[in-house]
């Protein structure tokens, strides 16, 4: 049995330096990396080595805002539909991810502990490792509130008294049943709690560049979910909402696609995180009418598409930590690496790969495990043809030029010309 693999001769990104280590063997075993030098101990007759040839070896990805079970554009449609299906949708996804690089994933609204309860038992396997935040919490008419305007009264999901649910979203107005909602999800195994704090463009109903709950409602949930150890993400589009968010103590503001240069000196300074969705936006565009994106949708999208390019050069000359997320709705998860070419626009590549690395690593509370090639660290590895610093459109293929995608110490996958051994693990 093979104790140890080494990957040799590699030319070591480690998530964060804007230079590669050359000629270096980094050797992983029993799921971590143990050792990085020029001389490794491959000496070792049970080690395999994997010769990289001056090869690219990396972290693997992180995605830190998708909707695993988006199964479709239309959200009025998706929450109507049978977890089953949806389950199906999920475990598609997620194995594509793997598929493109992406070794962990951030669920920031719909997956539950059935998904994680799945994976974690092995009747998912071959996935990227998944932290979720159960349902998001949204006020009535809410970005989270999918019934159209014409939905009547839902007494199946209450008592009359506002508070509805489905697969996606809780309905919950006012300070206690905000506070009740986040103990729910937090109970529920939920790694964050996701707040609506400003509309949204696929929801039928609100406007897009308003905020949604009120400071009380908002400094509830923050207090709730520090008291237990976890931290709130906030959807939000307009500068008001972001400011408000950060104020208030959210931790990961997504999106912040209208956000202007003294709301982001303001988030910065005040330590929050941003996690910009470039993919979802620019893929909606190009083909949200041909898949059935709502018309309403499609015109609030126009709102948020023209900025959301420059939101990107106005947080970056202001210092926030920008985190790398795709927020890619149904059939469209296909384009997830497109969000490195479409940054490349107005960022250079160490800024794109420290987002999808070591920012979103710290984000997580994983920083030193995951997204980074240290010695303790996880083995999540990607070899890579071509250098990300200098190309970042290797990252953009949708996982074609990443020949080796090792999780957890396991290969997922081995291309041509790479030493065979070890198989692939589940």
């Amino acid at each position: 049995m093979t104790s140890k693999i080494v990957f040799r001769s590699a030319r070591v990104f480690d998530g964060e330096s804007e230079t590669l280590r050359d000629g270096l063997d980094v050797v992983v075993a029993g799921g971590s990396i143990r050792e990085i030098s020029p001389r490794s101990a491959a000496t070792d007759n049970r080690a395999e080595v994997v010769e990289c040839g001056g090869r690219v070896l990396m972290p693997g990805l992180i995605d830190a805002h998708v909707h695993v079970y988006a199964a479709g554009l239309n959200l009025v449609r998706v929450v109507q539909s049978p977890v089953s299906y949806l389950a199906h949708f999920a475990a598609q996804f997620l194995h594509a991810c793997l598929d493109r690089g992406f070794t962990t994933v951030r669920d920031v609204g719909g997956a539950d502990v059935g998904l994680a309860s799945a994976i974690k038992d092995g009747l998912l396997d071959r996935v990227p490792r998944l932290f979720y935040g159960g349902r998001v919490l949204t006020q009535t008419g809410g970005h989270g509130d999918a019934r159209p305007g014409d939905h009547a009264l839902d007494l199946a999901h209450g008592c009359g008294c506002s508070f509805h649910g489905n697969q996606f979203a809780a309905i919950a107005d006012g300070v206690d049943e905000v506070r009740r909602a986040v103990r729910e999800e937090l109970r529920r195994g939920a790694s964050h709690i996701k707040v609506m704090a400003s509309g949204g463009v696929a929801s039928p109903t609100d406007p897009l560049d308003r905020c949604q709950y009120s400071d009380d409602e908002i400094r509830a949930a923050v207090e709730e979910a520090g008291r237990a150890g976890s931290y709130v993400a906030a959807h939000c589009h307009p500068k008001e909402a972001v400011r408000r968010a950060a104020a208030l103590g959210v931790r990961s503001i997504e999106h912040a696609t209208l956000i202007d240069r003294q709301t982001a000196e303001f988030v910065a300074q005040r330590g929050s995180f941003a996690v910009p969705t470039m993919a979802t936006i620019m893929c909606l565009a190009e083909e949200g009418a041909r898949l059935g994106f709502p018309p309403a949708s499609l015109e609030k999208l126009r709102r948020v598409a023209d900025s959301a390019m420059s939101s990107l050069e106005i947080m970056k000359a202001a210092g926030v930590r920008m985190g790398f997320g795709t927020d890619l709705l149904g059939a469209l998860h296909v384009h997830q690496s497109k969000e490195f070419t479409l940054r490349a626009q107005v960022l250079p590549p160490i800024d794109i790969l420290r987002s999808a690395c070591a920012v979103n690593a710290e984000l997580l509370g994983q920083a030193g495990r995951l997204g980074c090639i240290r010695e303790g660290a996880v083995a999540d590895l990607l070899v890579v043809d071509g250098n990300p610093l200098e190309d970042i459109s290797v990252l953009g293929a949708g996982g074609t030029r990443i020949p080796i995608i090792m999780k957890d110490g396991c290969f997922h996958k081995r291309g041509p010309g790479m030493a065979a051994g070890q198989p692939p693990c589940s």
